[in-house]
């Protein structure tokens, strides 16, 4: 635990230049306690740009896993290690999830550190903002920032509980180097019923939805509901609740709900694209706020442009998550009535399809996308080429008429609407059965993709429904960092991460005519045994005594 110490003592106080939000830039060498809580700022600015800096600390999503590509570094996305995707670039960090590489002492996508110095950042937070003498107009203000604080803190321990399970509770304490740093781990019921009283406390004192415009980006109601959500929906699954107690779906489920009911400023954006491109829509209930970019354009489009929209195409959605997609019509494409071709396959698919998946022929600025075999963007060749014969296409902005890029809003979500409903679908379905609150849920998010017809069978048992509720995730939230973590709870990790992965091998066999062959573009393991949490960094095992591994590490 001494090293959780060392590490959240080298507290950086690097501040985020937001002009949307009045975040200020404040030389580093300015920050001292005394000026972070100075006595005489009644407006709080100093205080408001720590806090600030704490909402650094947030899941980043998108390409956020590094890797030493030449003489640069790369990113990969989370699902990568999922059978959504893999890694273009061969033998990746991220990789390491999926061939047996990862260990105490490779720790890919290492949460604990900074996850435990965003926590006493918090701390450090509640501790001095008294110190600050606000005028009255800004006691509002300030109260919302304690709450938002406090929120920040139930994040960054579910965080650590995904990956870790059970972990040390440090409540407002800031250890310092006299304090006895050799903590034990808290039960994982302790850590879980931390953060749902943390969230019911302050839940109330967060502001309100909607939000304001210059307040976009900050934790809300809504937020605090949502991460309330997810939690008991993951401590209801199979990986949590080994005895299936239907009372934990129930509060998952009436989680879920209270959100659904809190306000109609909150719901699903009519377009799906805008979900995705848009600062402000009433889908995003909080999202981490970056200036406009063409960072997700230029690190997954497909590797053959060149100039001004280069692109490194870093991420290889495999068939398995093509063939998920289902046909307009709602078919599954195993469906002989469902009209899919194997001779022409990317024909009349889920509109969603198109927003997700960069296939062969699709436009993309000045160009048709040729991932066919000699074509501008076939697999192989230079290192992040497709090794499945796809590119990822989700949170890009359309240019498929464009004749170059230009900067896009790209803030990665981390709570949606959508996201409400399939946690509600999935919770009440195992409470309850397919009732028809269950299936308007699902079919809200697949009229909202364009599905024709999108109803279901009024006569899907519960087993049926939990297939479809799963699907829907899948390809509703694909590379949002949810089937990564989906697979996992539900513990099929196992099953889908064992063996082959596929990709699609293209040839034209005459102009604007092409034939199409799988083939095995990734072999992947996944050990049951240990694999269903993260190994503690053997560097904090090994500085406290009292901190036990997870089992199989």
């Amino acid at each position: 635990m001494k090293s959780i110490l060392y590490t959240l003592l080298g507290v950086l106080l690097c501040l985020s230049a937001c002009k949307k939000n009045n975040i200020e830039q404040v030389p580093l060498e300015k920050w001292t306690d005394g000026i972070i809580f100075d006595p005489s700022d009644s407006l709080g600015n100093y205080a408001k740009n720590f806090l600030n800096d704490i909402y650094t600390g947030l899941p980043t999503g998108y390409n956020r896993i590094g890797n030493l590509f030449g003489t640069t570094t790369t990113y990969d996305v989370l699902d990568a290690a999922s059978d959504d995707a893999i890694a273009s670039k061969t033998s990746s960090t991220i990789e390491a999830f999926t061939n047996g590489r990862i260990s105490s002492s490779n720790v890919v996508d290492d949460a604990w550190a900074k996850n435990y110095s965003g926590i006493r950042k918090v701390n450090i937070f509640l501790a001095n903002v008294g110190k600050v003498p606000f005028k009255q107009s800004m006691i509002t203000e300030k109260n919302y920032w304690i709450a938002e604080s406090r929120f920040l803190r139930a994040m960054f321990y579910f965080e650590l509980i995904k990956r870790y399970r059970g972990v040390p509770l440090l409540g407002d304490r800031i250890l310092t180097i006299d304090d006895d740093l050799s903590l034990k781990r808290n039960t994982l019921e302790e850590c879980v019923q931390y953060v749902l009283s943390e969230i019911e406390a302050v839940k109330d004192q967060l502001r309100p939805n909607p939000l304001q415009d210059a307040d976009i980006g900050r934790a809300s109601k809504a937020a605090a509901l949502a991460l309330k959500s997810r939690l008991l929906l993951y401590m209801a699954s199979p990986l949590y609740n080994m005895g299936n107690d239907p009372g934990k779906w129930l509060l998952a489920a009436n989680a879920a709900k209270d959100l659904m009911n809190l306000s109609s400023s909150i719901g699903l954006e009519s377009v799906y694209l805008n979900v995705f491109t848009t600062r402000k829509n009433k889908e995003v209930i909080l999202a981490f706020q970056k200036t406009v970019n063409q960072g997700v354009e230029k690190d997954n489009a497909p590797v053959g442009y060149t100039d001004a929209v280069a692109s490194n195409g870093l991420t290889s959605p495999t068939q398995e998550l093509v063939d998920a997609f289902e046909m307009k019509n709602g078919k599954a494409i195993t469906d002989p009535s469902s009209g899919y071709s194997a001779g022409n396959p990317y024909v009349n698919r889920d509109p969603r399809f198109y927003n997700t998946i960069f296939h062969n022929g699709m436009m993309w600025v000045k160009r048709a996308v040729q991932t066919f075999e000699g074509g501008l963007d076939k697999p192989g060749g230079i290192v992040t080429q497709t090794r499945t014969g796809y590119y990822m296409r989700k949170f890009m902005a359309d240019f498929s008429t464009a004749t170059t890029y230009s900067n896009q809003t790209h803030n990665p979500v981390i709570f949606r609407y959508a996201e409400t409903l399939l946690n509600f679908a999935e919770a009440q379905n195992e409470y309850a059965g397919p009732t028809a609150e269950v299936k308007k849920a699902i079919e809200d998010i697949r009229q909202r993709a364009g599905l024709v017809p999108f109803a279901l069978s009024a006569a899907l048992s519960k087993e049926q429904m939990r297939d479809v509720i799963r699907h829907e995730r899948r390809v509703e939230m694909a590379f949002e960092e949810q089937r990564f973590w989906d697979i996992r709870r539900w513990k099929i990790a196992e099953n889908v991460l064992n063996g082959k992965l596929h990709g699609m091998r293209i040839t034209q066999t005459s102009p604007g005519v092409f034939s199409y062959a799988p083939y095995e573009a990734n072999t992947v393991s996944f050990d049951a045994a240990k694999m269903y949490s993260y190994p503690i960094p053997y560097s904090e095992i090994t500085k406290n005594t009292n901190l036990t591994q997870n089992q199989g590490w």
